[in-house]
């Protein structure tokens, strides 16, 4: 019966850092997301500048 208490907790510990290991990819894939549509949002506004003659920002 010990073990088996045992065993449920090995497992929670295991999910538990799965999850921690899922959650550090996210955010970074978040971060990498995040830096090109800022890239891709400033090249927009630049071009659009470019269309009215006026600088962006």
């Amino acid at each position: 019966m010990q073990w088996i208490i045992v065993a449920a907790v090995l497992a929670a510990t295991a999910g538990l850092l799965v999850l921690g290991v899922l959650a550090a990819r996210l955010w970074l894939d978040v971060r990498a997301l995040a830096r090109e549509v800022d890239r891709a949002s400033r090249a927009l506004a630049e071009a659009a500048g470019g269309l009215t003659g006026r600088p962006a920002g």
